[in-house]
């Protein structure tokens, strides 16, 4: 029997789903898939299983089968399950949520910064997702999250992040929508404010993605491939401020901190962001003056200037192409205000001493 692992991430720092495909060995005796499933899962009970087979978590040579299928030798079989779903308890409480859109089966939710998606070591509560469980209790009392396990959570973003993410509401949605991230069909477009001048007006960076190897809170690039998983980043330079530059990010995969560490590693790393060392003077020069307006933009903006602004996917029960946009937040909007200003007054400035 081969088996191989892989896992969707998005910009965050944790991991959702993963994906465990077998091929079934020669020798194989015809077996009801759904316990020959739980022979090689621990801690997996047989409803569970059959549940996940029923919502499409599981396909046989990329087809849904109902549980009472039986694996044959050379059977493909690809599951999807959530990682560590059962290692914090999740709490419903009435935390609001700006709902840009919802129905039966998806609801998509613009997340405000210093707001973590779910609970983990550290952020027990007040997480969107203890929001969302409130939520969707509130529209069915007897939801479970052995029901719709995560409430129907299928990426994620940063803490400091802000904008747009969309939840499944039916199990169903939930395995449609995890498939679509898996296989890179989600739309997804960010807008960052970098340091420097970026050199091209548009360009792919391709560099594989794994955590530092001696800060293993942070993640790094390897351009030559031999660590981490590829990742790529497309970029594309929407307005310039000499010492920033305001881009369009587009993730054709979804690493851990991509775009932060996609964009660091070609020389441009985002504005305040302190993980990375953005959140100091990287471009321009130490002076009192310019110094005191960088310390007043990173008060303006207290975090890593980046904001997932559009997400497209396709509609897990109508099959419509959905796709929604989101509005640069405040923060983010006023701190380009203030470099438009300032590089506008310099060249006032040097203009009126020609």
């Amino acid at each position: 029997m081969a088996e191989d692992l892989d896992i969707i991430q998005e910009d965050g720092s944790e991991e959702l789903y993963e994906r465990k495909s077998w091929v079934i060995d020669k020798g194989q005796e015809p077996m009801r898939i759904d316990k020959w499933v739980q022979q090689r899962l621990e801690n997996a009970s047989r409803n569970k299983i059959q549940k996940g087979i029923e919502a499409g978590f599981l396909t046989v040579n990329g087809k849904i089968e109902k549980s009472n299928y039986k694996v044959r030798p050379g059977d493909e079989l690809v599951l999807l399950s959530l990682v560590n779903a059962e290692h914090t308890e999740l709490k419903p409480e009435n935390i609001p949520l700006h709902v840009v859109y919802e129905d039966n089966a998806v609801m998509v939710i613009n997340k405000p910064p210093n707001m973590v998606v779910h609970p983990g070591v550290g952020n027990y509560t007040g997480t969107l997702l203890n929001g969302v469980a409130y939520h969707l209790l509130q529209q069915n009392p007897n939801i479970t999250e052995e029901d719709l396990p995560r409430y129907g959570l299928v990426h994620r973003i940063d803490k400091n992040t802000t904008g747009l993410l969309v939840l499944a509401k039916t199990s169903d949605a939930a395995a449609h929508l995890a498939k679509q991230f898996f296989n890179h069909t989600v739309s997804r477009k960010y807008v960052a404010l970098v340091w420097g001048d970026v050199e091209q007006d548009e360009g792919t960076i391709n560099a594989h993605i794994a955590r530092h190897q001696r800060f293993r809170k942070m993640f790094d690039a390897y351009p030559d491939g031999d660590h981490g998983k590829h990742a790529i980043t497309h970029y594309r330079v929407l307005e310039r401020f000499n010492y920033v530059t305001l881009v369009e990010c587009i993730l054709k995969t979804g690493r851990t901190h991509q775009i932060r560490v996609h964009m660091k590693h070609i020389g441009h790393t985002l504005f305040n962001d302190w993980e990375y060392g953005g959140d100091r003077i990287l471009k321009g020069t130490i002076y009192t003056k310019y110094k005191q307006f960088v310390d007043n933009c990173f008060e303006q903006c207290p975090r890593c200037a980046l904001h997932a602004k559009t997400l497209g996917f396709i509609h897990p029960v109508t099959k419509e192409q959905m796709f929604f946009e989101s509005p640069l937040p405040d923060d983010i909007t006023q701190v380009v205000d203030k470099w438009r200003g300032y590089v506008k007054a310099k060249l006032n400035s040097q203009q009126g001493l020609e």
